[in-house]
């Protein structure tokens, strides 16, 4: 099984994402302490699940959905993989991968994410 969840706010205007065999799990509202100045201070977040066994689609749906600006991304696990998504561009590597990890955390930052926002488990 594969679980994830995306940022509603971080899809870009007119963006689908709708992967073959998504489930909803969850979607919640949450206050963002540590926004940046020009993210939203409210997020929506919605949980996923899916039986699919094509990370590279998801991850590239994921990919082509959301927004470049603001260094969005979205991340999700795959058996022993963690799957790290930003518009345009996917990083996969085991969950316990140090430089497959720091690789896109150092993107992450050349794209604008904080660097606190860049915290996704291992």
């Amino acid at each position: 099984m594969i679980t994830g969840y995306v940022i509603g706010e971080s899809l870009r205007p007119g963006a689908v994402f709708e992967p073959r065999g998504l489930r909803l799990r969850k979607v919640s509202r949450v206050e963002i302490g540590g926004a940046s100045a020009t993210q939203p201070p409210v997020w929506t977040l919605v949980e996923w699940e899916t039986d699919g066994e094509d990370v590279d689609a998801l991850a590239e749906a994921l990919a082509g959905a959301l927004e470049p600006e603001l260094g969005w991304y979205a991340d999700f696990t795959a058996g022993g993989e963690r799957v790290v998504v930003f518009a345009g561009k996917v990083f996969r590597y085991r969950r316990d991968d140090g430089a497959g990890r720091a690789e896109a955390v150092a993107y992450g930052r050349s794209v604008g994410t904080p660097g606190h926002q860049l915290d996704w488990e291992e």
